[in-house]
C-alpha cells in the first residue's frame, strides 16, 4: 500500500517556520493581548510587556508556564515570524534599545505571524503527491507570500491580508480535495462544525473535512483522522489518546499543543508531541 500524504516530505521548508525565541525580541509578549482566563493568569493589554518577560527578553517563568496558570502561552506558535520581525524587518533592532521601533514592530508582528502561517500550509501542500495539478499555482504563491514577508514596515503594515489569505485559500481547498480524493469511499464532511463535546471515540474520520470545525473538549480517542483536513480545527481540550493523525493535512504544532494526547497518538512525522502530554 502507498504511504500516506503527510507534512513531513515539506522536510527543511517546514523546519525554517519554526520559532526560534532566542533570536527574537519577545514580541508576542508584548505585542498581544490576552485576556485572565482558564488559559492566563492575568488581563494583558497589546503592545505593553507581560510581567514575566525579562530583560533579556526571555521568559522568568518559561519552565513553569502550566502551573503558574499561562497554558496559553504554551499553545501558540508564531511559525518562525517573531525572528523574521527581529531579524530582518527590524535588522536586529530591538523595541527597548530603540524605543521609536516599538510600536510599528507591534503592528507587524501578527501581519507576520499570518503570513508564516500561510507559508506553513503552502510548503505542506507542495510536498503532497495528489496536489500535482496545482502545483504551479502553490509554488506561485508561495513565492509570493515570501516576498510579502521580506516587504517593508509600510507594505506589511497596509497589505491586503485578508484578500491574500482568500487567494491562498482557494488553493488549499483545492489541494484538500485532490488529497481526501484518494481515500474510498464516503467521507464525513463536518467543516465549520459544531463539535464540542462531541463523543467520537474510535470514529471512522479519515479523510474527512474538519476544517474549521469545533472540535474544544470532544473525545477523539483512538480515532482514525488520517488524511483529514484539519486546517483551524479547534483542538483546545480534545482528546486525542490513541488517536490516528498520521498524514492528516494542515495540522499545526499550535493545535497539538492545545489538545490532549498520550504516548499512543501517531502524529505526522513534521510535528512533535507536546511535553505535557
Amino acid at each position: 500500500m502507498a504511504s500516506e500524504p503527510g507534512p513531513g516530505r515539506a522536510g527543511d521548508g517546514l523546519r525554517e517556520l519554526r520559532a526560534d525565541c532566542g533570536s527574537c525580541f519577545g514580541l508576542c509578549c508584548v505585542a498581544l493581548p490576552f485576556s485572565a482566563s482558564a488559559d492566563f493568569a492575568i488581563t494583558k493589554e497589546a503592545e505593553r510587556p507581560c510581567p514575566n518577560l525579562r530583560e533579556d527578553f526571555g521568559c522568568g517563568i518559561h519552565a513553569r508556564l502550566r502551573e503558574e496558570g499561562f497554558a496559553g502561552c504554551t499553545v501558540f506558535d508564531c511559525f518562525g515570524a517573531g525572528q523574521k520581525v527581529s531579524q530582518v524587518t527590524f535588522a536586529g533592532r530591538d523595541w527597548r534599545g530603540d524605543p521609536r521601533t516599538a510600536r510599528r514592530m507591534f503592528q507587524v508582528f501578527p501581519v507576520m505571524r499570518h503570513l508564516h502561517e500561510l507559508l506553513w500550509y503552502l510548503t505542506e501542500a507542495l510536498a503532497l503527491p495528489p496536489a500535482r495539478p496545482v502545483r504551479d499555482d502553490l509554488r506561485r504563491a508561495l513565492e509570493r507570500t515570501d516576498r510579502l514577508t521580506r516587504g517593508g514596515v509600510p507594505e506589511l503594515v497596509e497589505m491586503d491580508l485578508p484578500g491574500h489569505r482568500a487567494e491562498v485559500n482557494t488553493l488549499l481547498v483545492r489541494v484538500s480535495e485532490l488529497v481526501r480524493a484518494r481515500v474510498p469511499g464516503r467521507k464525513r464532511n463536518h467543516r465549520g462544525a459544531d463539535l464540542i463535546g462531541a463523543d467520537l471515540k474510535g470514529a471512522g474520520l479519515r479523510g474527512a473535512n474538519l476544517r474549521g470545525a469545533h472540535l474544544i473538549a470532544a473525545d477523539l480517542t483512538g480515532a482514525d483522522l488520517r488524511t483529514a483536513d484539519l486546517i483551524g480545527a479547534d483542538l483546545r481540550d480534545t482528546a486525542l489518546g490513541g488517536a490516528d493523525l498520521t498524514g492528516s493535512i494542515f495540522l499545526t504544532q499550535a493545535q497539538l499543543n492545545a489538545a490532549r494526547g498520550d504516548a499512543a497518538t501517531l502524529l505526522p512525522p513534521a510535528l512533535a508531541r507536546p511535553a505535557h502530554w
